[in-house]
């Protein structure tokens, strides 16, 4: 009996000092601060999402909690992975997920399975259908006005004609048509769309497939303007051109400020690309999870909310982007830390980089 009273009282110790050292902020206390974040991106095919998206993601939720781990996938532009890959996190137990959708539609039901394992979700870029928690990304709507104006001054300076083909992001997003409502908003009435595709995965060799088509069918002088949703299409629209044999290029717009486009900018391929704040949209996608894994509200977080096609009043962050031509280079990718002189100059550029102004 004495020693069944001793074991009681050194348990009932045990408790006590636990407890005690709980309350004064013990590392046994951050056991909310210990848990793994699902971060979901959609491709490769998109230089973006590797080079930047994640990368600034992953250090921002270092930064927030030094003790969570990352458990990344990316879906390689399949819907149906992303989904099992979704699942695969849900079944782990992650606290909380980041996701970009492949595609915003398809991956409505394993969101719904995410709320019933309470574990929140974050759209990140796009927005997803379903019960999400929160949602960043930038004001795509002003995205398409910037690559619109752009693509109007670029044709009235050159004194060309009207007709545009317009190189649309893919179906499956709906970022691709808030794109393109915007640029319509800007160019209706004052150009001839003598054509117009959607890109099928945001894809280069998607892009110099319909580009081909509409130089074979319209002639390369009856192309007086592009309007290429990112820059991989740019890319693929440039590349048709060089194969069609076609030396001047028309204005051709883009988006994301791969380096290679802004290396194309100062070669004079590509007439401009719109610079959305990587860094800002990764971090705000960072406090938004962490917040939610820590049962927090996001009003510190999110000024604003959206509707989706199926969720009312959605906290968001929506983003200011900035358009990119050769003459604005340095004051806005370089001056934001985007890229260096040096990594945006290579020995080929240099004179084309030094007329441009970007020198040291």
């Amino acid at each position: 009996m004495r020693t069944r009273t001793r074991q009681l009282l050194a348990a009932l110790v045990a408790g006590l000092m636990a407890m005690s050292l709980a309350s004064c902020g013990g590392d046994d206390a951050a056991d909310m601060d210990s848990f793994t974040v699902g971060l979901l991106l959609p491709s490769r095919a998109v230089p973006r999402w590797e080079h930047s998206d994640k990368p600034f993601i992953e250090q921002r939720l270092k930064e927030l909690c030094p003790r969570c781990t990352v458990d990344y996938v990316n879906a390689e532009n399949d819907a149906a992975r992303q989904r099992q890959q979704m699942m695969s996190m849900i079944t782990k137990g992650v606290e909380v997920l980041i996701l970009d959708a492949a595609d915003t539609r398809a991956i409505r039901s394993s969101i719904q399975e995410a709320r019933k394992a309470d574990i929140p979700v974050v759209s990140y870029d796009r927005l997803a259908e379903g019960p999400i928690s929160g949602y960043v990304t930038v004001d795509g709507g002003q995205v398409g006005k910037l690559q619109g104006e752009a693509l109007l001054k670029a044709m009235s300076d050159r004194g060309n004609g009207e007709n545009v083909v317009m190189l649309n992001g893919d179906p499956t997003s709906p970022n691709a048509a808030w794109y393109k409502r915007g640029t319509l908003s800007v160019i209706s009435g004052k150009v001839t769309i003598s054509r117009s595709y959607d890109i099928l995965g945001w894809s280069k060799d998607n892009a110099h497939t319909n580009m081909s088509a509409a130089i074979a069918a319209l002639g390369p002088d009856r192309i007086d303007g592009v309007l290429a949703a990112n820059d991989s299409i740019a890319d693929g629209a440039i590349a048709a051109f060089k194969s069609a044999g076609v030396r001047k290029l028309p204005p051709i717009t883009g988006q994301d400020a791969d380096i290679e486009a802004v290396r194309r900018i100062i070669r004079g391929e590509q007439y401009m690309t719109v610079y959305k704040p990587f860094a800002a949209e990764a971090d705000a996608a960072a406090t938004m999870a962490v917040a939610l894994a820590r049962g927090e509200e996001l009003d510190d977080v999110a000024r604003t909310t959206t509707d989706s096609p199926t969720t009312k009043d959605i906290p968001s962050v929506l983003l200011t982007p900035s358009a990119v031509t050769v003459d604005t280079i340095k004051q806005t990718l370089v001056k934001a830390g985007v890229y260096t002189v040096d990594q945006i100059c290579t020995v080929e550029l240099r004179r084309a980089c030094e007329k441009a102004g970007l020198t040291q």
